[in-house]
Parts: structure tokens; C-alpha cells; sequence
């Protein structure tokens, strides 16, 4: 939307309104009586929530946002069924509107916080109605999603305004894990209008929207310190560090994104997510897969060669579609929702292309938060694995990088959905062992030709050929010692054919296969079919219902 200084009437000001008739088609005319009065005094009611004063419409349109009724509007099939319609003397529950409507043919309960009325705070009687609003959800099974523009609470409500966020946080965790949600940030929202969306499955941040705990000018007042509102709760701060998943340009471009990601999502978690019938045959060759891996491997770097693992993704998927989740944040790992064979499917895979795929904080905890999603909603779980493992150092364990790969650990063995695992290339130490092997309860485990596990990289030699390579540079030692100038090339050329021969002996798939680790090797070209096949093999067993094991201890 574009704004402008004035707006434009579409209404002749000096126009008298037409009176609103009841009368029913075919009547005799007549005078009407306290019947169609108190017709009248309904009519009047049910359109008041819609009567905001122009020059508030115009205020949000100058600043590029919609109205709450607007953006109902597009977002919905048909016209919704508007609930708790409060217009108290204070004006109690106005700046808040309660629905349920069809969103792509589903039944979903949406709110919205009206800015312009009372600039969308919370008072008491919002709260009762937003738990009214999430309780109706839980017990018919369907999506919430949120339309945030609010100031926070009313502050002339005193208390109320508190409880009121209160009930809402409440009844909005009650329903957690029963039906997902989907929570737009408009305009500018400020302490509990920041934790309310944030309880949600997904949060949705347009650009030039702020929210937080605080505005810039409380941090001014109490620390002294000048940042701008993008600075402090941005789009930009917020989807670095997972507490927005997704960034889009504006307000239609957020509404746009919650029709397409709940076409991903199960409206409960007794049913599966949507099917959706594709013409792509799940017996189609990934031979761009095959490319991939080709040019990436017999390249002069070789296997250090790194590759774009969502290329595989997208081979994999019907007809190549997916959608990432937090595709802002921590690249060196790929959340997704794509389908096979018309199958919502979730995808974790380590992304080489960026820090050899190694797994730091940001990844693990992305990780562990979209496994978590998947295990709640019964959508089963594809793993590709290419790391060298997690990324060491002092301010990663400074920062808990065992906590967080802790939390992605916990997530993986909790999974009861079906789960596959895919090794492309590299699986070594501690992220083989925690990423969703056979041992961690993985269905079926598959590995590429070029699959190199083991439980070290290169390095490993020293280990493995300790007595080898003591031997060597002892012998460069006393040549070096005898002035032989070529001691240290020498003794590079030896050490770098006994890599060779690690990589041949050890870094490879055969133990595994021995060890019964990988259920089978599959070839590049095959991997749809390979995959599929046995993907609806595990749904068509599986019976979506909700998590009834024991609640463990989690990050």
C-alpha cells in the first residue's frame, strides 16, 4: 500500500444516509413498528465495530497499514463470522476483533487488534474475548491466526488491562500443541502485545514493523541509550535470532505467506496435513541431484567441494516446491515443508554451502524448534545429513552450544512420526551420533555412494595409523638430521597418501552397512523414488493422534 498525505473520498460528505428497511419480500407495505426497531438497534449494532472515524482510516493508511477489517478481508474466503462484538461505555473490547472464517477452505478463528480504537490496546474484556476466541479453536480443532497491531494494555485500565494479557497467555498456551498458530506483526507492538504472538507456532514480521518488550523511548529514559525502533525489535534483530520466522515486504505480502504456509500445516494434531494430489510420478529420476553431486565431487577440491543441499531438497519434492522455515537465520542448516507423493514432509538438512554444514548454536536450536513442530502435528521427518560435525570453540561453549545441541538431541529421540535419515557425504563424531541415526530411532537410514562416516574426519589418522605415521616422521627426523633437504616435502607426500588411504579404509559406508547402521545405498538419480516409496509405505501405517508420552525435561 502506498500512502499519501490526504485520501481520497469515495463518498459525497453531504450525502444523507440511506435509511436501513426491514421488510420482507412480498409484504403488503406497512409502518414499521417496534419490530423492526429492534431490527434496526441489531443492524446498527452488528455494523458499529466497522464505523471507525475516517480520519483514523486515513492515519493507518498514511502510514502504510491496513485496517483490521482490510486485512480480514483479504484474508478470508468469504465474509467471517464476527464473535464478542463488546461496545462497553469505555469503550471495554472494541479494539479487538474475534472471528471464525474459511481460509482456503478451511475453518480457522482469526483476530485482529483494531488500531484505531484506542490504538488496539488491551483491556479486560479483550482478554475474555481472546480466550474465548483461542478455548473455541482448541475445541474445534482448527488454526488461529493473529493480525498484532496494539500499543499493549490500557493503561487507564489499570490491572485489567494485565489481566486481561494474562487470560490471553493463559488460554493461548492451553491450546499449544493442539492446533497451530499463525501470529502478523503490524505496526508497533510493546510489551505483552510482544509475548502474546510470540506463544504462537509461527510469527510473520513485515518490514518497518516493530515489536518488544519495550519502545525506544522507555530504553532512552532507563538506560540512556538512543536506538531506533529497527534497531531494537526490527525485522532485521528479530529473524537473526528466531524470534520472527519470516520476513516479507508488507502487510499483503505477511497475509499472503499465512495462506500459503497453512496449506503445509494440519489444522489439529489428530490429522495429518493436508494431501495434495500431484501429477509429478513419484518415479521420477532426480538426475539434477546427480549433476549436483557430480561437478561438486570431481572438482579440483573434490569431497571438501561444498553444495547447495537445497537443490536436493527441491529435487526431491513435488514438482520442486518446499517452503523454508526461518530462511533468515542460520543457513548452515534447512528447515522445510515440502510434499512427496502429495505428503506434507519435513525437512532438516545440513547445508555445506555455508560453514561446511556444521552444526553451532543458531542450527541446533532452529532445528530442535521445527522437530519439535513436526513431532506435535504428526508431519514425518526427512534428514539429509553433509556436516563435519559441530562447530568448536570458545565462544560457542561459551554461549551453551552443549545446551543447544542438547535441545536438538532431545527433539530427535522424542520424534514418534515416521523419520527417515539421508547421508550425502559427511557424517562424523558427535553429529552422526545426534542427528537421527538407527540407534536414535531413525525408521529407515539411506546413504549416498559418497556418504564418509566415521568418527572422525582426515584427522583421524592420527589415531588410526598412530604406530605409521610415528614411525615416518621419525624417519624425516633423522634424515633432516643427515641434511637431506626434501626430509619435510617428503614427509608431507606420506602423510598425505595415508590420508588417502583413510579416506579409502575408513571414510565410506561399508562398516556401517555391516553394522546394519544404513538400511541401503541409494543412488543420486533415485532418490524421489527411493524415498517415496517407502514414505508412503510408513504413512500409510501411521495414525495421527496426539502426544500422549511422558512430558521430559526440555530446553
Amino acid at each position: 500500500m502506498v500512502g499519501s498525505a490526504k485520501s481520497a473520498r469515495l463518498t459525497n460528505p453531504f450525502q444523507a444516509p440511506e435509511e436501513k428497511r426491514f421488510e420482507i419480500p412480498g409484504e403488503i407495505a406497512r409502518e414499521p413498528g417496534i419490530y423492526e426497531d429492534a431490527l434496526k438497534a441489531g443492524w446498527e449494532l452488528q455494523q458499529r465495530p466497522k464505523g471507525a472515524p475516517v480520519a483514523a482510516i486515513e492515519r493507518q493508511h498514511q502510514k502504510n497499514r491496513m485496517t483490521v477489517w482490510e486485512r480480514i478481508t483479504l484474508l478470508v474466503d468469504e465474509e467471517p463470522t464476527i464473535l464478542f462484538q463488546n461496545w462497553g461505555p469505555n469503550l471495554d473490547g472494541a479494539s479487538l476483533v474475534t472471528a471464525l472464517a474459511k481460509v482456503g477452505g478451511r475453518d480457522v478463528a482469526v483476530y485482529g487488534h483494531d488500531f484505531t480504537v484506542r490504538a488496539g490496546s488491551m483491556d479486560a474484556t479483550n482478554g475474555s474475548k481472546l480466550a474465548q476466541l483461542f478455548e473455541t479453536a482448541g475445541k474445534l480443532g482448527i488454526p488461529v491466526i493473529g493480525f498484532n497491531d496494539s500499543a499493549g494494555a490500557y493503561v487507564p485500565a489499570g490491572v485489567g488491562g494485565l489481566d486481561g494479557y494474562a487470560e490471553a497467555f493463559r488460554a493461548l498456551r492451553e491450546i499449544s500443541g493442539r492446533v497451530p498458530s499463525i501470529m502478523c506483526m503490524f505496526g508497533f507492538n510493546a510489551g505483552g502485545g510482544s509475548y502474546l504472538p510470540r506463544q504462537g507456532s509461527f510469527v510473520i514480521q513485515p518490514n518497518e514493523t516493530f515489536f518488544g518488550l519495550t519502545g525506544p523511548g522507555v530504553i532512552k529514559s532507563v538506560l540512556g541509550e538512543d536506538v531506533t525502533p529497527d534497531e531494537l525489535g526490527g525485522p532485521n534483530v528479530h529473524s537473526q535470532t528466531g524470534v520472527t520466522d519470516y520476513v516479507v515486504e508488507d502487510e499483503v505480502q505477511a497475509i499472503r505467506k499465512v495462506r500459503r504456509l497453512l496449506r503445509f500445516l494440519p489444522s489439529n494434531n489428530e490429522t495429518m496435513a493436508p494431501f495434495q494430489p500431484t501429477s509429478d510420478p513419484i518415479s521420477r529420476k532426480t538426475w539434477d541431484a546427480d549433476i549436483l553431486l557430480k561437478r561438486a565431487f570431481n572438482s579440483p577440491s573434490g569431497f571438501n567441494t561444498p553444495l547447495d543441499v537445497t537443490i536436493m531438497i527441491q529435487q526431491i519434492c513435488d514438482h520442486g516446491d518446499f517452503y523454508e522455515f526461518q530462511p533468515n537465520r542460520a543457513r548452515n542448516t534447512i528447515c522445510a515443508f515440502g510434499r512427496i507423493a502429495g505428503h506434507v514432509i519435513g525437512f532438516c538438512a545440513n547445508n555445506s554451502a555455508v560453514s561446511s554444514g556444521q552444526i553451532d548454536i543458531d542450527a541446533a536450536l532452529k532445528n530442535a524448534r521445527f522437530i519439535r513442530f513436526c513431532n506435535l502435528y504428526n508431519i514425518p521427518m526427512l534428514f539429509m545429513e553433509d556436516t563435519t560435525g559441530f562447530l568448536p570453540g570458545r565462544d560457542q561453549e561459551s554461549r551453551g552450544i552443549v545446551q543447544a545441541g542438547r535441545a536438538m538431541l532431545d527433539a530427535i529421540i522424542d520424534l514418534r512420526v515416521p523419520r527417515f535419515l539421508l547421508i550425502i557425504r559427511n557424517a562424523f563424531g558427535g553429529a552422526y551420533a545426534a542427528f537421527n541415526n538407527y540407534k536414535l530411532g531413525a525408521d529407515m537410514v539411506f546413504a549416498l555412494p559418497t556418504t564418509r562416516l566415521a568418527v572422525m574426519g582426515p584427522a583421524g589418522k592420527e589415531f588410526v595409523y598412530k604406530d605409521e605415521l610415528k614411525a615416518m616422521r621419525l624417519e624425516a627426523k633423522n634424515r633432516a638430521a643427515k641434511g637431506d633437504t626434501e626430509a619435510a616435502n617428503w614427509l608431507k607426500e606420506q602423510e598425505t597418501l595415508l590420508i588417502q588411504r583413510y579416506e579409502a579404509e575408513i571414510m565410506n559406508p561399508r562398516e556401517a552397512l555391516s553394522l546394519g547402521s544404513i538400511s541401503q545405498i541409494v543412488m543420486p538419480q533415485d532418490l524421489r523414488h527411493t524415498l517415496g516409496e517407502n514414505f508412503i509405505r510408513y504413512i500409510k501405517a501411521y495414525q495421527p493422534k496426539p502426544m500422549t508420552a511422558i512430558q521430559r525435561e526440555f530446553h
